[in-house]
């Protein structure tokens, strides 16, 4: 167990928290890092866009690993980030999750983020929440 952790960023704070939290988890735990950048479906900007700045939060995911020589491969898709984590975490064969309680969009994050949530709710694997304190 917790030999592939999976940590979904969109660039925020929240989630740059919660890329360090797992990083520390990697390099106590010898496992690797999957980190997720999901361009959501329904955004209308050039898609161009919006991959090159998933392509540098990825970076600067495996950037902090590498620094901390912990593995990290990197995924950058197309999809819903609010039903799509479980999907991704099967996929990415993750025995656990390390997701920011908030992201980037708004109104919806009053709460806990959206994703989160929706995450928590959905996959049958650990998830470990961080928060930005």
């Amino acid at each position: 167990m917790f030999e592939t952790i999976l940590v979904p960023t969109d660039g925020s704070r929240y989630a740059s928290k919660a890329e360090d939290v797992a990083i520390e988890l990697a390099k106590k735990l010898n496992a690797r890092i999957v980190a997720v950048h999901v361009i959501d479906e329904k955004l209308i900007y050039p898609y161009s866009v919006l991959e090159e700045e998933g392509n540098k939060i990825l970076k600067n995911v495996r950037e902090k690993g590498e620094t901390e020589g912990v593995n990290v491969d990197e995924i950058l898709i197309v999809g819903n980030p609010l039903h799509d984590m479980d999907k991704i975490a099967k996929k990415s064969h993750a025995d656990t999750i390390v997701i920011g309680t908030h992201g980037k969009s708004g109104l919806e994050k009053l709460l806990m983020g959206s994703v989160a949530e929706s995450t928590i709710k959905s996959t049958d694997i650990p998830v470990l929440l961080v928060k930005d304190k």
